[in-house]
């Protein structure tokens, strides 16, 4: 195995740590389901050419269809729900504390699973984690929130963001068995756009926006979409799963320098104990950090 992973992780951490700035200098101008709708067009439309080109038309069409509906319906719990609570979410808090709140995703991910993967156990460190990853978004959300109430609920909305993900990434994981990853991203993404589309137009802009505005979301759609789940699918396939759950590590890192850094976000207590909670959570819940046990000293012979 070789270790170009590591490059790769490092660039979806950077893609997708750029896009909660993204999402927040776009909102500016745009609002959530318009935004939302735009970001689905241009990666869906780009993820299509990049299928056409290495597989035809003919092929692509056949092998998305061959998904049936379940394919498209996974859009609107992986792509059009979530993504629009994260553009809610960030008009009430700033781009790094909803970063480290969707780092809770894989809490949720394995808590689903206990539920619909009965031989799930979750005991000892593994409940600790569970346990402390929610106290860290209890921190997050509820001590001094920035922007009071709505600073609350703006947060809780990319934790329910998460949730979301969390149910479709364990559809996603059955679905992935029978075809290839661009494939099911880009029904996926057409499936959300089909739904978000009536919300979306309704709420486009009635002035054109500026060009930080415009660009962001067409940096978000290449960059943190299209070009991230060409790299995120790379990575399943050369080096599997549990290599691509690094990210989760780097990504509130990255995500909190492109706040402070780009965008002039303040950098509290709050934040970071969340995600230190969060984050020490999730090792732990997952299973990549094990206490290893001591060994029984003998008793010395009489």
């Amino acid at each position: 195995m070789s270790r170009s992973y590591v490059i790769y992780i490092a660039l979806l951490a950077a893609f997708w740590g750029a896009s909660y700035m993204f999402i927040k200098v776009a909102g500016r101008a745009f609002e959530p389901a318009a935004m939302i709708m735009l970001r689905l067009v241009i990666a869906s439309s780009l993820l299509l050419v990049v299928l056409a080109v290495q597989r035809g038309w003919h092929r692509t069409v056949g092998e998305m269809r061959a998904l049936g509906w379940e394919g498209f319906a996974l859009g609107v719990v992986n792509g059009a729900i979530p993504f629009t609570l994260i553009a809610w979410g960030e008009r009430h808090i700033d781009s790094g504390v909803a970063a480290i709140a969707n780092a809770s995703l894989p809490i949720f991910v394995i808590l689903l699973a206990i539920r619909f993967r009965p031989s799930e156990t979750v005991r000892g460190l593994r409940l600790a984690g569970f346990l402390l990853g929610l106290v860290g978004v209890g921190v997050l959300a509820g001590v001094h929130p920035q922007g009071g109430w709505w600073g609350v609920a703006g947060t809780l909305a990319v934790v329910v963001a998460s949730v979301s993900y969390a149910v479709g990434s364990l559809w996603g994981q059955r679905l992935i068995a029978n075809t290839s990853g661009l494939v099911l991203s880009a029904a996926s993404m057409l499936g959300g756009l089909i739904v978000l589309l009536p919300f979306g137009l309704a709420q486009l802009p009635s002035a054109m926006p500026g060009w930080k505005e415009v660009g962001s979301v067409i940096a978000l759609a290449v960059i943190g979409t299209a070009l991230a789940q060409i790299i995120l699918y790379r990575v399943l396939r050369s080096d599997g799963s549990a290599r691509v759950s690094l990210v989760t590590y780097l990504l509130p890192v990255t995500a909190l320098f492109y706040g402070v850094v780009l965008l002039g976000e303040p950098l509290t207590w709050e934040e970071l104990a969340g995600m230190a909670l969060i984050l020490g959570g999730v090792a732990l819940g997952s299973g990549a950090v094990r206490f290893a046990r001591r060994q029984p000293v003998a008793a010395p012979s009489p």
